[in-house]
């Protein structure tokens, strides 16, 4: 049975803002200009969440792992047949989305799973780049 608010809507039981808020309060949150200092320490680990289509238009942080949002479970999880060994590294890992939504409930999910040492840039990439880091292009890929 769906429950339906006053403008006919569907009514969330926890909306974006309420996901947000709960992720902000339990994840470590990094301050952008904190973060482009951080950037090529051997101990760090930025991890984009972006869509590809978004990295290939505006670059990523320099060394950054690049896993789409969709596939973050599956390759933390080191029981999942998708999973990546660099999650199972005695690294910082900092997830950057464009805005800091994304990565904020990425780093939650993460740390809920057992990740430690985790934490989201502060505004995101956006916030990086006004912070003067400084992104490294990706060549496109080639059509098949």
């Amino acid at each position: 049975m769906c429950v339906y608010s006053h403008k006919g809507m569907m009514a969330m039981k926890k909306g974006i803002k309420q996901l947000l808020a709960e992720a902000e309060a339990e994840i470590a949150r990094v301050p952008a200009a904190e973060a482009v200092k951080m950037v090529g320490q051997d101990d760090v680990v930025f991890v984009d969440i972006r869509d590809p289509r978004e990295i290939e238009r505006e670059g990523t942080i320099p060394g950054a792992f690049r896993c789409t949002r969709g596939m973050l479970e599956f390759w933390i999880d080191p029981d999942s047949p998708y999973h990546k060994p660099i999650f199972a590294e005695k690294k910082q890992f900092v997830f950057f989305c464009a805005a800091g939504w994304r990565s904020a409930l990425s780093a939650k999910t993460a740390q809920d799973m057992g990740l430690e040492n985790v934490a989201d840039i502060v505004g995101g990439l956006t916030a990086f780049k006004e912070a003067g880091g400084t992104l490294e292009a990706l060549a496109p890929k080639k059509p098949a």
